[in-house]
């Protein structure tokens, strides 16, 4: 199994990128997808949270208050250790699970904080063959993120601060040999560079198969 780790920023277009490898038939496994799905009303996961952390993580209709949990955590490293604790395992299994049981010519590892948490247990880098990273100005982050969730300003700023810097995110992925795709101009624009990879991706597979 040859498996892509797809990241960026936020508002970078990462979520344009795995659409469009999708449609060409490419399994996509997004963490944070199965992060939502593990903390959906009445699951297991959030019932453990629940009874580890307290009602304050709820909401008023008994559904996972992510609200609430960034803005408790954010200053408190403490019960973000216990937070972590509990969802990390299942969210990496789960995505274990998922890698497992696909089978397109090669499956997109989607990881917003893939850079982030590298030196972390359990390790999502090192599941990947080969990283595209998407990448995009700072500006357009703002602007792109405003567009698509309704956060203001403060909010965005808060999320762009906990991921590593644009500078430092391309340095990362200058010394794995990722590929650095910039995303600042038309969807068309998008999805014709999207076209090349995915035929280089298709290649890299091959070879990888054959080993």
């Amino acid at each position: 199994m040859f498996i892509l780790g797809l990241t960026g920023g936020i508002g970078s277009g990462k979520s344009a990128v795995s659409d469009y490898l999708g449609k060409q038939g490419i399994t996509v496994v997004d963490a944070d997808i199965i992060a939502h799905r593990l903390t959906a009303d009445g699951s297991p996961l959030l019932i453990s949270l629940k009874e580890a952390l307290g009602d304050w993580v709820l909401d008023g209709q008994g559904r996972y208050d992510r609200a609430a949990v960034r803005a408790r955590v954010f200053n408190d490293p403490q019960t973000l250790d216990r937070l972590n604790a509990i969802i990390h395992p299942a969210i990496h299994q789960a995505i274990l699970d998922e890698l497992n049981g696909s089978q397109s010519a090669y499956t997109i590892l989607s990881v917003p904080l893939l850079f982030e948490g590298r030196h972390k247990s359990p390790n999502l880098l090192s599941l990947c063959d080969h990283v595209l990273v998407v990448d995009t100005s700072a500006e357009t982050q703002r602007q792109r993120a405003a567009k698509r969730d309704g956060h203001d300003p403060a909010q965005i700023q808060a999320i762009i601060d906990k991921q590593i810097s644009r500078a430092q995110r391309l340095a990362l992925a200058q010394d794995i040999g990722a590929d650095i795709l910039v995303n600042d101009k038309t969807l068309d624009d998008l999805h014709q560079a999207l076209d090349t990879l995915h035929q280089n991706y298709l290649a890299m597979a091959a070879q990888h198969g054959s080993k």
